[in-house]
């Protein structure tokens, strides 16, 4: 695995074959994904009518076979493709993944089962370099959470710190490759320590780890910038990608 931290990233997209999830975590506490599927509630011109409710989405499934030119494709940022509720024949769209192999997908979420998941799916074989798997980590109290992803077979294996509510301590990020870190947004945010976040950055660079800062968050992220310890951190690991596929 190539990693390059100062690699950024292609252009960006977001795929939703379900929408809706369940909150678990403090860190689901003011969801922006929650917040804007219950705005929409009952709206019949877009497709949030169910709000917040798990939705199954079957329409969308071969979506990203459409998408001729590569892109970073964000799975599920309305859900949680590894939700208790969704049932196995939805979760094999990773055969629609796989497929796919000119994008790179970043798949999320509940570590326990991706990882008897993923597991199972390459028991006999390598998993996709395309294939980056995720889970979230708010704060300490997480942190098991990257023992579930550590032995979990992915090209990439990386680290949601979004939003960062609390200390994260020491962490050995053996297996792990990349950080993503960033505050809250919207009414109500929690606020993120400057220092909490300097100490995972020091630790991403010690230990090789592409690290990357999204932003200090707030009721008007746009204000308070993407900038810690005077410069931006915006590492990504490297995509094993193509420009494009023949239509």
């Amino acid at each position: 695995m190539s990693i390059d931290p100062a690699q950024p990233m292609v252009r960006g997209a977001t795929w939703n074959p379900m929408t809706g999830c369940t909150k678990i975590t403090a860190g689901c506490g003011r969801s922006y994904a929650a917040r804007s599927a219950e705005r929409f509630r009952k709206s019949r011109d877009i497709p949030y009518e169910p709000g917040a409710d798990l939705t199954l989405r079957p329409e969308r499934l071969k979506q990203p076979l459409g998408w001729k030119r590569s892109r970073m494709i964000f799975v599920d940022s309305m859900s949680d493709l590894f939700h208790n509720d969704i049932p196995p024949a939805h979760i094999e769209m990773f055969d629609t993944i796989e497929a796919a192999h000119w994008h790179c997908f970043q798949v999320t979420k509940r570590g326990s089962l991706m990882h008897d998941y993923a597991r199972d799916r390459y028991r006999r074989r390598s998993p996709p370099a395309h294939i980056w798997l995720r889970v979230s980590v708010e704060d300490a109290a997480l942190k098991s959470r990257i023992e579930h992803l550590r032995p979990t077979p992915a090209a990439v294996r990386f680290l949601s710190t979004e939003p960062m509510l609390g200390p994260l301590g020491s962490v050995d990020f053996t297996g792990i490759h990349w950080v993503l870190l960033g505050g809250e947004t919207g009414p109500g945010t929690r606020p993120i320590d400057i220092a909490r976040v300097s100490e995972i950055r020091v630790q991403c660079v010690a230990q090789s780890v592409a690290f990357y800062f999204e932003r200090w968050g707030g009721s008007r992220p746009k204000t308070t910038g993407m900038s810690l310890d005077e410069r931006e951190w915006k590492g990504c690991p490297r995509m094993p990608i193509a420009e494009k596929v023949a239509a």
